[in-house]
């Protein structure tokens, strides 16, 4: 029979919650490629594929192993039977087993169970390679339309080691076994002390699904790479619309979907608890699209496709970190306050003059931000245990939670500023100008998207927003 230390109820909606944030990165594929130019699509959908396939190879290798191999001063992980995932492999058990065998399989399991939901460790480590795949490809969107491929490549390989990897250490190992063990912790119902990544268990941060370590991660990385890698050919001076509104849709619409994986597969179990999570992901969600068409309403005139899909994601983005720490009335308020921010935010490339092709800057960063400190502001007690500015009257989560936020922003944005100008002097980052002109998917890829003439033209890279909303207007 099945060793009783392994919950099946929970291992079961692990993997599918697992699979869930999969399917997210080919709608990331779908979300960015419609609002590329059609000349770009297939590179841009190329970008998302091949991180899948990158980050699940480095991951298996070694990428478990720092993120949450036995902890080393909170900062990386390291535990040589977790390179190859070979300690988890071995130690995955099957339900039948001799009765003779039963104390040594218990044993086995006992071993790869990491908390107190009986989760195999395994499956843990197959859910959170979904979480570093997605952050990956995120980076895409602001390189659009001038990145060469095999820099792309290049870049990935290193900046998810180097980057990536520490940063999931510190966001979400909340403890782990002794050498060589896997990650075990969770003492007390919740972690094993003093052990772990120093955000989430030193310094005492919330973040249940990755606020910092995916989205601000991937927005600060993303404004280092596009200051090095420049601004496209007409930027400013040219129209840049989203070739395909209808990709962007259906981008959104399974985004949406999966992020119920990305959100309330972080619980870790089948719980009352997932369902709090459930239901303020979809509040924030809603929430974001609906603030951003008011905003795009006061400031154009108009509610459109591009800025509801704009919106959703923003809201998405903020509520991440957070939906596992506020109620309703707090889901809203930072839906609003996202979906707001981050339909403004957008705006700034063009006063500021940085190329931020798809905003990824501008709601993922952004997004990313409102969401992990405004659990300072309007957590819920219930869940963190901890005051916060409007239910305890206190400013100390909130300071906690901007150091979490702080660092790594910092973090990311100096390591990547550094390996973009590392690749940079040394292979070459960016398409010639005759290759950005023609378009990467066929200089690159000999490839077309589509073999209707010239249909839609090669009309515009979009951002994130109205494409016909003022804000996108050429600035003078």
């Amino acid at each position: 029979m099945e060793p009783a230390l392994i919950d099946g109820a929970n291992t079961g909606f692990v993997m599918v919650c697992a699979f869930l944030v999969l399917l997210m990165t080919p709608g990331l594929a779908f979300f960015y490629g419609g609002m590329s130019r059609s000349k770009n699509v297939l590179n841009m959908i190329m970008m998302s594929f091949s991180a899948i396939a990158v980050v699940s190879v480095l991951w298996v290798l070694y990428g478990y192993a720092i993120a949450f191999g036995s902890d080393k001063g909170g900062l990386y992980g390291w535990s040589s039977g977790l390179v190859g995932l070979k300690d988890l492999m071995s130690n995955a058990t099957f339900g039948l087993v001799a009765a003779n065998d039963a104390a040594a399989t218990a044993a086995k399991v006992d071993a790869a169970v990491i908390n107190t939901y009986a989760l195999p460790d395994v499956v843990f480590a197959g859910f959170q390679l979904m979480f570093a795949i997605i952050t990956v490809a995120l980076i895409s969107g602001a390189v659009a339309d001038r990145m060469k491929f095999g820099a792309w490549l290049a870049f990935i390989s290193v900046w998810v080691s180097v980057i990536y990897f520490p940063v999931a250490h510190w966001v979400f190992a909340f403890g782990v076994a002794e050498e060589g063990g896997q990650a075990a912790g969770f003492a007390n119902g919740f972690f094993a002390a003093d052990t772990g990544g120093w955000i989430v268990n030193r310094l005492g941060a919330f973040d249940l699904a990755g606020g910092t370590a995916v989205h601000i991660n991937a927005g600060a990385a993303a404004l280092a790479l596009i200051l090095v890698l420049g601004k496209r050919r007409g930027f400013g001076k040219e129209s840049m619309r989203p070739h395909n509104l209808p990709f962007v849709m259906l981008g959104t619409g399974l985004l949406w979907f999966g992020w119920f994986g990305f959100n309330v597969g972080s619980t870790l179990g089948a719980t009352g608890y997932s369902g709090v999570v459930l239901i303020n992901t979809q509040l924030g969600a809603a929430a974001g699209l609906l603030a951003w068409l008011f905003v795009e309403k006061l400031r154009d005139g108009h509610m459109t496709t591009l800025g509801a899909a704009s919106g959703a994601v923003a809201g998405l983005v903020a509520i991440t970190p957070a939906c596992g720490f506020v109620d309703v009335w707090g889901a809203l308020t930072i839906g609003v306050v996202a979906g707001s921010l981050c339909a403004l935010a957008v705006t700034l490339k063009h006063r500021l003059g940085y190329d931020d092709a798809l905003d990824v800057v501008g709601v993922h960063l952004v997004g990313g931000l409102v969401g992990t400190l405004m659990i300072g502001i309007v957590g819920d007690k219930t869940h963190t245990l901890t005051d916060s500015l409007l239910d305890g009257g206190s400013l100390k989560l909130l300071g906690t939670q901007a150091i979490a936020a702080g660092a790594v922003l910092a973090y990311s944005f100096i390591g990547t500023l550094i390996i973009a100008l590392l690749l940079k002097v040394t292979f070459g980052i960016r398409v010639n100008d005759e290759e950005e002109v023609t378009g990467i998917d066929q200089s690159t890829h000999a490839e077309s998207a589509y073999e209707l003439t010239e249909y839609g033209g090669t009309g515009g890279s979009g951002s994130l927003g109205s494409s016909v909303r003022t804000a996108e207007k050429v600035a003078p």
